[in-house]
């Protein structure tokens, strides 16, 4: 089972924060989604398909992981934020960056992955990725997450 330790807050890290776009070359896509409940599966679905036409659905897990990540962040926005959210995924240099931005302020926590039906999809986040975090902007936020795509170990992380 997976266990947290140490404390469970986005990444604090001001140079984490808006991450600039990627150079010519680089995937990019963002797309808007309406608040109803179709919303998360086509945000899956888009994300399966933009990682396939990327090349990297074949790349170890990072497509279902992916997926599943974006499913709990566009689920957050629809429970939560009760708004239209948008999806944008960056794909260079070895890091798949994937933002779900909403209109409601409040920053998402950790908490304990318990018996309940619901809580757990930050914990989710927290333990699959290899990076995530959040910044406020305008009247709402975006919670992002960052996955390897290169199947190596260090992949995608950046050097202090």
């Amino acid at each position: 089972m997976l266990q947290l330790s140490g404390p469970h807050l986005p990444d604090p890290d001001a140079r984490y924060g808006p991450f600039p776009q990627p150079p010519l070359g680089a995937g990019h896509l963002s797309v808007e989604f309406a608040p109803e409940p179709s919303a998360v599966r086509q945000a899956r679905a888009q994300v399966r398909r933009q990682l396939e036409g990327w090349g990297l659905a074949e790349r170890g897990e990072v497509a279902d992981v992916a997926e599943l990540l974006v499913g709990e962040l566009a689920t957050n926005a629809l429970v939560h934020a009760e708004s239209r959210f948008r999806l944008t995924l960056f794909a260079a240099h070895g890091v798949l960056r994937c933002e779900v931005a909403d209109g409601e302020r409040r920053v998402p926590r950790v908490l304990e992955a318990g018996t309940g039906e619901s809580g757990r999809g930050m914990f989710l986040v927290d333990a699959l990725a290899q990076r995530w975090g959040c910044h406020r902007d305008g009247p709402g936020k975006t919670v992002w997450f960052e996955l390897g795509t290169c199947g190596s170990d260090g992949c995608g992380r950046r050097q202090p």
